[in-house]
Parts: structure tokens; C-alpha cells; sequence
């Protein structure tokens, strides 16, 4: 079956009212590119608002830094109330590189970077959360991790120098199960990563050519790992910030879906 890559509208940028951009329908597929950009971060949001704008404008410094002006940044946004998907595509209007989605159709964190990397155009594909508590700067210690050959490089906050902050005492024994329960499921897959719930990571493209995904809530990296083989994986030590604006999301619920998740992909399941 030939992929394809989801195409921009061609009236997109050009009206404040074509200033989002249609999400990508269809199976969980990432095609290829033809001509590519160097980096294609994304930032799957729900009410973050009060951090979209701070976070897009440090992401920007950060990247160019890091690859020059090879990048994009792909907001997909689930129809926040608080309107967080007007605020990026107000600033997308002024740099082609920022890209706003707003799906209204489909939910979940997971599904919503997939479809952001559905309609990238990078040979490295990010990913990073809206709400601030990832330290952008270490977007470029990823970068250079891809740069010195890594397939996978993934920001952790329990490899040497990382930590997880102000975390309160049933949040950390719910995380040291969920991330022992992932070492005795998937060994082979997620043994090599300290922090298989993390959500801040880049991977190279052409490790997902062709390979459908399917995950579930919130965890990513569980999907990514659990269904391609990359040959080597590298992590980066971060320190997890205090959310300033808004309201956090991790919830057992979370937890459980990622414990569901991981029973799927142990046995096979689609």
C-alpha cells in the first residue's frame, strides 16, 4: 500500500480563518517526505493557554539554535474551551514553520502527536508537552543525541542527573510500579529506557516508515518502542518543572491505561 503524506491545505496561511490546518484521517501511518525539513517538533495541547504562546516562542529559540532554520513546530490541539488552538494559530500567522491543528473529532494525547507527525515533513520527528514542565532546553540535547546516531533519544527523569520534582509520595510509587510493570511486559522493547512513560523524546522517521500504530492515552514512547526495534536508543537526564499555569492531567487514569496499553502490546494486540 503507498503512503502518503497528509497535505496542508492550499489555502492555509492565507485567511485568518484558513490559519488551522485539517488533521490527518485514516490508519495511524507515518509516510514519507520528499523534501523534507531537518526537525518536526510536536506539542499535542488541551487548555494550556496560559503557556502555548511562552512555550512556542522557547521552543523556536531553542531549535534554530540547535538545526538553523530547518523545523517546524506542529501545535494539535483536542478543541480546547480555553481556546489554546486560536492563541498558536494567531502566531503561526507570522512564521509558516508554526502549524495549529484543531481536531474535533478525534481525543487523546497519543493519537494527537501521531497525527501531528502524520503531517510533518521532518527526518526527525519530536515531542514535547504543552504545559511548560519539560525543560525546552533540552530539545537540543535530543537533537544532538539523533545527531551522534541515536534512533531513539528520550529526556528522563530517572537516568543519572534527572528528577522528578515536587512529586508527592503516592505519585512516585504509582510511577516506580508503572515503570517496573514495564520492564517484566516488554523486557526486549522498553529494558533499555529508564522512563518509558516519558513524553518528551525524537525519534528518527524512518524508523516509523510504514508501521501502524495504534496507542493508547497518554504514553507514546510505550507505542513507538513496543512496535519498531531501533538499534539504538540514548537518553538525556532532565529535571521535571512544577506546572506554573493551569492544571495538571496525570491521573490514575492515566496509569491505567498505560498498564492496559502495555498488556496489549505483550500480547500481540492491535
Amino acid at each position: 500500500m503507498a503512503l502518503q503524506l497528509a497535505r496542508r491545505p492550499a489555502e492555509w496561511n492565507q485567511e485568518k480563518t484558513l490559519a488551522l490546518c485539517a488533521p490527518p484521517t485514516g490508519p495511524l501511518v507515518i509516510g514519507s517526505v520528499s523534501h523534507g525539513v531537518k526537525l518536526s517538533m510536536v506539542v499535542p495541547t488541551y487548555n494550556e493557554s496560559e503557556n502555548i504562546a511562552d512555550l512556542i516562542a522557547s521552543l523556536r529559540k531553542i531549535v534554530a539554535a540547535a538545526v538553523g532554520e530547518s523545523y517546524e513546530i506542529i501545535v494539535v490541539d483536542d478543541d480546547s474551551p480555553d481556546r489554546t488552538w486560536e492563541i498558536a494559530a494567531a502566531i503561526g500567522e507570522n512564521d509558516p514553520r508554526i502549524i495549529t491543528v484543531r481536531r474535533t473529532t478525534e481525543r487523546g494525547l497519543a493519537t494527537a502527536v501521531v497525527r501531528g507527525w502524520q503531517l510533518s515533513r521532518g527526518e526527525v520527528l519530536g515531542v514535547i508537552d504543552g504545559d511548560m514542565q519539560h525543560p525546552v532546553e533540552v530539545t537540543a540535547a535530543l537533537w544532538k543525541a539523533l545527531s551522534a546516531g541515536a534512533d531513539v533519544a528520550v529526556a528522563s527523569r530517572y537516568a543519572k542527573g534527572g528528577n522528578v520534582g515536587e512529586w508527592n509520595i503516592l505519585r512516585r510509587i504509582v510511577s516506580r510500579v508503572a515503570r517496573l510493570m514495564a520492564r517484566l511486559l516488554l523486557p526486549k522493547a522498553l529494558g533499555r529506557v529508564s522512563d518509558p512513560m516519558s513524553g518528551f523524546f525524537m525519534v528518527r522517521r524512518s524508523l516509523l516508515l510504514g508501521v501502524l500504530l495504534n496507542p493508547l492515552g497518554y504514553k507514546i514512547l510505550v507505542e513507538v518502542l513496543g512496535r519498531t526495534a531501533p538499534d539504538a536508543v540514548t537518553e538525556v537526564a532532565y529535571c521535571f518543572r512544577v506546572r506554573g499555569k493551569g492544571h495538571s492531567k496525570a491521573t490514575l487514569g492515566v496509569y491505567w491505561q498505560y498498564m492496559v496499553h502495555l498488556i496489549r502490546l505483550r500480547g500481540g494486540n492491535n
